[in-house]
């Protein structure tokens, strides 16, 4: 995408952490963003933090439900009449053995992580179709490296990454441009971690939000379909 001023993006789970950290420098490059949030409060409060509501847009939705993205992407064509740019970050993590590990846990992950981005995709797909959009995944290195206690976790991100690997060949057709990004470590507050300057080794949001602008101002003719991105040297924690 050329002259990245006046597009638009949508950042699922961009109340905070790397979502808000994505919104952030999308707005700096000159976009209008929506973020959303499961709780209307949350995503309102980082809004106003993020700029002014000509250029940001509080939404709530349950990525997990496809109602809810679906009523997320009318309200911001309603606002703006286009979407440019779907970032699918939402996503939650749980961790435990896979004998211990409750099916309510399990769900919660598919649901999420897994189903979300589908649900993400298939709302905006034809508002993409229309302004030749990119539509970008956020997994994780979880998604091709598997660990012990993360069977759920793992099992969402292998399959983000190839849903997202298979759309990016179905979409290609029509423009669409589709890119999936699998940091390692992040400072943020997954799974109720609390960021500190203990994490000042770790990718930090912003950084992610300079790799998804990165993606925007390639060369249309070339396509980096899946970003691998970790800590450059975590022996320094």
């Amino acid at each position: 995408m050329n002259n990245l001023k006046g597009k638009v993006a949508y950042i699922t789970g961009g109340s905070k952490g790397i979502g808000f950290g994505i919104a952030s420098t999308l707005l700096k490059a000159g976009m209008k963003v929506a973020i959303s949030s499961r709780l209307l409060e949350n995503a309102e409060k980082a809004a106003k933090e993020l700029g002014p509501e000509d250029k940001v847009l509080a939404v709530a939705s349950d990525v997990s439900k496809l109602g809810d993205e679906q009523a997320a992407i009318k309200k911001i064509l309603d606002k703006w009449g286009k979407l440019d740019v779907m970032v699918a970050n939402a996503g939650v993590g749980h961790f435990a053995p896979v004998d211990q590990i409750s099916d309510t846990l399990w769900h919660e992950m598919v649901n999420t992580n897994l189903n979300g981005v589908f649900h993400s995709l298939k709302a905006s797909v034809e508002a993409l179709k229309k302004s030749k959009g990119y539509y970008i995944t956020v997994a994780s290195l979880a998604g091709t490296n598997f660990f012990a206690n993360g069977a759920g976790y793992n099992a969402t991100k292998f399959g983000v990454v190839g849903f997202t690997q298979a759309a990016m060949l179905d979409l290609r057709p029509y423009d669409i441009k589709v890119s999936t990004i699998m940091p390692g470590s992040v400072a943020t507050n997954f799974n109720g971690h609390e960021p500190s300057k203990e994490d000042a080794w770790k990718i930090q949001p912003e950084d992610i939000g300079e790799l998804v602008l990165d993606l925007l101002n390639m060369n249309p003719r070339t396509l980096p379909s899946k970003i691998e991105v970790r800590p450059t040297r975590p022996d320094k924690k």
